[in-house]
């Protein structure tokens, strides 16, 4: 089969690339003819690892230069209203000759499979890719995070699909409720398991792991320990990640006087590692798609301590046998649930070694065949086989 994963930014950091580079290599191996199209290249090398087999291709070159915000800005005021809806979190990217580029190419293709993986992306190839394209829109992002303007348009064209696919049955109850007529699919993102080393629980670290954006929740996380922390004076809390909250968050770490217990670690090349060496995961997050950095933690059999956010954390776990979810934002209730499995390492070890059981329904193994199984439906023209993900 030819398979086309089309990103916005390829050679850019981020899970969904991650996870779209981490499938199309492995469509690769398993023989089938696999491009990577990047909308834009700003820089030289991809940040992930490509196999030699991925043919890698982008639309505009901006390894040059952007134009500047200002003149951005006006672009896109220019452009507006074309396709691209304006609520779209990467809209600035798509100004009028990137818009362009993206419509030019998708309805310049002929046969094959196209992947989009994002709302901008998939509203273009739904309106001008041609029907001799079998057209599937990748959804990162549950519906209800996306800006009004954003899901208006993806009520009006996503039935144009030959499939659309979620990463949550939470998200596919959506998707499904709003497109009657067009199949919605759940397969999650993959994660690689080999080598993965457990926990033995030893270490009074709490690990966190995201973008330091308002998304990730971290400046509620910080005050949750915090009341936490009291009771286990020997524990603290490694916040790995990179972002423009950096600052914020480090202000309200030291107004707690918390700057020996909380520390923002940057980005690490060894997170695994880190992983290992910790005792519990908390994922603070307002709103997820599929946590996969939760997922990659229980890999490494840590307990996780959650927010029960839209969407994501309740799709994994089971409460009480793989971790805890506490109610949305509810800093308490995050702080009592840490302080909970923060004291009791024997319950630790047993959430954890039931996390880590959890996480193989995450692997390659389980998940590749899956995308295979729909790519076969699609091309054979089969009816296209729905449902949950068996992990769950």
């Amino acid at each position: 089969m030819k398979i086309r994963y089309m990103l916005l930014h390829a050679y850019g950091m981020g899970g969904t690339i991650r996870t779209v580079v981490n499938q199309a290599n492995a469509m690769a191996e398993a023989g089938h003819d696999v491009e990577i199209v990047s909308v834009v290249r700003r820089r030289d090398e991809p940040q992930f690892a490509i196999d030699r087999r991925v043919a890698v291709s982008a639309l505009v070159d901006q390894r040059g230069g952007v134009p500047a915000d200002s003149l951005a800005r006006k672009v896109w005021r220019r452009a507006r209203g074309k396709i691209v809806p304006y609520g779209e979190f990467a809209a600035e990217w798509f100004t009028e000759r990137v818009e362009a580029a993206v419509m030019d190419y998708v309805s310049g293709l002929r046969d094959g499979i196209l992947v989009t993986t994002r709302p901008a992306l998939n509203l273009i190839s739904a309106r001008r890719a041609s029907s001799g394209v079998i057209r599937v829109a990748q959804e990162h992002m549950n519906l209800g995070s996306y800006h009004e303007a954003v899901r208006e348009q993806i009520a009006r064209h996503y039935d144009r699909f030959d499939a659309v696919a979620v990463l949550t049955e939470t998200s596919r109850k959506e998707y499904r409720d709003l497109l009657s007529g067009t199949p919605v699919v759940r397969i999650p993102n993959a994660v690689h398991m080999e080598q993965r080393k457990h926990s033995d629980q030893s270490n009074p670290i709490v690990i966190a792991v995201g973008r330091l954006v308002p998304q990730k929740g971290f400046d509620m996380l910080i005050p949750a320990f915090g009341a936490a922390a009291g009771e286990h004076p020997e524990w603290k809390l490694r916040i790995f990640g990179t972002g423009p909250s950096k600052e914020r968050l480090q202000a309200r770490i030291d107004k707690a006087g918390l700057g020996d217990r909380i520390r923002l670690m940057g980005r690490s090349n060894v997170i695994h590692e880190e992983l290992a060496k910790a005792s519990v995961y908390a994922l603070s997050s307002r709103i997820e798609g599929l946590p996969m950095a939760m997922i990659e933690a229980m890999g490494h059999a840590l307990p996780i301590v959650a927010f029960d956010c839209p969407t994501g954390p309740a799709d994994v776990l089971t409460p009480g046998k793989d971790g805890v979810l506490v109610p949305p934002r509810d800093v308490d209730a995050l702080a009592e649930a840490l302080g909970r499995v923060m004291g009791d390492r024997d319950l630790r070890v047993r959430l954890g070694a039931a996390a880590a059981e959890t996480a193989h329904g995450y692997t390659p193994d389980v998940v590749m065949p899956l995308w295979e199984r729909l790519f076969a439906e699609l091309t054979a023209g089969r009816p296209i086989t729905e449902g949950p993900h068996p992990a769950r």
